[in-house]
């Protein structure tokens, strides 16, 4: 019995010739899915699904992967996205949930509902970076997924866009560490403050920079992803 023929997409074709490709293939819904907030030592994980319409509806003007964006143009993309997306999703993982599950868990789960979220429900999803079973429908990992692949930077932007302004909130209550600027990431400043004031309760103990200061022995939770040219192949 002959094997199903590949579809191979070259980095070259640009960001939405994945989606294309699928559609070929009889997929007319499709879903990327990415977080925000993975790397941090303070404040939420934020987990957003997105499904961008065929044609020139589904192109975003300015769509980039967010870590790339200025802060107003990721804002001015995020508009675009609610505008134009047929479906979309955000979860909020709060830091009691991450430091419970850990983050790679707490990640996978919050796709899961962000994607479980969406109406129409997507018929073929797309992560960045990591396999995730347990979808509504079959799945692909693309490494690099929010620079090459439209729905997974559309939902890069969604997650990104909505942290950064959680955390421009939660400064609020904490002025004292500088969340508005850093965004609970570890940085100089950061760990200066951490060191001048402890750690406060949006602070994550699975850190090891965070748990030295609360007494805990616990570990800190590391995100590796490979660094792949995209080569995505497509199995019926």
């Amino acid at each position: 019995m002959l094997a199903p023929p590949r579809t191979v997409i070259r980095r070259e074709a640009g960001m939405y010739a994945m989606e294309q490709a699928l559609r070929r293939r009889g997929f007319d819904r499709i879903a990327g899915a990415d977080e925000a907030g993975r790397g941090a030592c303070a404040g939420p994980l934020v987990v957003a699904a997105c499904s961008l319409p065929p044609g020139r509806r589904g192109e975003v003007p300015g769509l980039a992967d967010s870590k790339l964006l200025t802060p107003a143009s990721r804002d001015r993309v995020y508009d675009e996205v609610i505008a134009r997306a047929s479906a979309y999703a955000v979860v909020v993982v709060d830091t009691p949930d991450v430091d419970h599950r850990g983050v790679h868990a707490a990640n996978i789960d919050g796709m899961r509902r962000a994607v479980g979220l969406l109406d129409p429900e997507p018929q073929y999803v797309l992560t960045d970076g990591f396999r995730v079973d347990g979808f509504c429908a079959p799945a692909l990992a693309v490494p690099k997924g929010d620079r090459v692949v439209a729905c997974i930077a559309a939902a890069s932007v969604l997650a990104k866009v909505t942290r950064d302004r959680l955390m421009v909130e939660l400064h609020e209550a904490w002025p004292q560490y500088d969340f508005a600027r850093h965004k609970g990431y570890i940085t100089a400043e950061h760990t200066a403050a951490l060191a001048e004031h402890g750690a406060c309760e949006i602070h994550r103990s699975s850190f090891i920079n965070v748990s030295t200061l609360k007494g805990s022995q616990r570990h800190v939770s590391i995100a590796v992803s490979d660094d792949v040219q995209l080569e995505g192949v497509l199995a019926e």
